[in-house]
């Protein structure tokens, strides 16, 4: 598969969440939801990591990027529906272990998920607030004496890429960065309407909703005019 570079960041050119999912099956490594906001502040490791790992497409601006460098099949797969794609199809056969969010709203997505999946195997968690090395050396532990299939990490980029870099180094598995979407599926945080999503403007509903946002939405129009000048190529590479 061709990976597509965007200001130094890759992003693989998926068309579909089961394309996804399945390359996911066959090749274990950190998967990183990329939007416009991640390109643009990303520093040097962290576009190596996501250079030697799985960057997929998730935001308005780099999937106009991506077909406007001929990728016209491309799709935005949004992160906080890729984890519940994995967990549905699944759930029957592998195992997971979820790290994120305040201990309540965890509690609270480990208790839907299995009122929702019965029988899923769920071998670990605990909340995002790792606060000491000796907390961070238990979890990498229990995670490579449990070895789920997959690990699902919502602390925000980079903090959760930076622990899914380690996690790795000691267990081989599919990691996914998911930022808030346990919040979003405890029902702490609502997620934009359809029509706003199906649009591509799930960015606006979130400022009308937080205009305190604004400083991170600027990113967008900056995104926008790199977009427009085509000073965003930087080239392809085939994986």
């Amino acid at each position: 598969m061709e990976k597509v570079f965007v200001k130094g960041v890759g992003i693989f050119p998926f068309t579909s969440f089961d394309q996804l999912s399945d390359y996911a099956i066959e090749n274990p490594a950190i998967y990183t939801s990329v939007n416009a906001e991640i390109i643009l502040n990303a520093d040097d490791r962290m576009r190596k990591l996501i250079n030697k790992n799985v960057g997929y497409c998730d935001g308005a601006g780099p999937l106009a990027a991506l077909r406007s460098m001929g990728c016209e099949d491309a799709v935005k797969l949004a992160g906080c529906e890729f984890w519940l794609h994995l967990v549905k199809k699944f759930y029957r056969q592998k195992t997971f272990y979820l790290v994120g969010a305040k201990q309540e709203v965890i509690d609270n997505t480990i208790t839907k998920l299995k009122r929702e999946f019965k029988g899923i195997d769920i071998v670990g968690y605990r909340n995002g607030y790792i606060l000491s090395p000796a907390e961070e050396q238990a979890l990498l532990d229990d995670i490579e004496e449990k070895k789920p299939d997959f690990v699902f990490v919502a602390m925000g980029a980079p903090r959760q890429e930076l622990l899914m870099e380690k996690i790795q180094k000691r267990h081989q598995c599919v990691s996914l960065g998911l930022g808030g979407s346990f919040d979003v599926y405890a029902g702490n945080v609502k997620r934009a309407p359809k029509w706003w999503i199906n649009h591509n403007v799930e960015w606006l509903y979130r400022l009308l909703n937080d205009p305190q946002r604004i400083s991170r939405q600027l990113v967008l129009l900056q995104f926008a005019w790199w977009i427009l000048s085509g000073e965003f190529r930087q080239g392809t590479v085939t994986i």
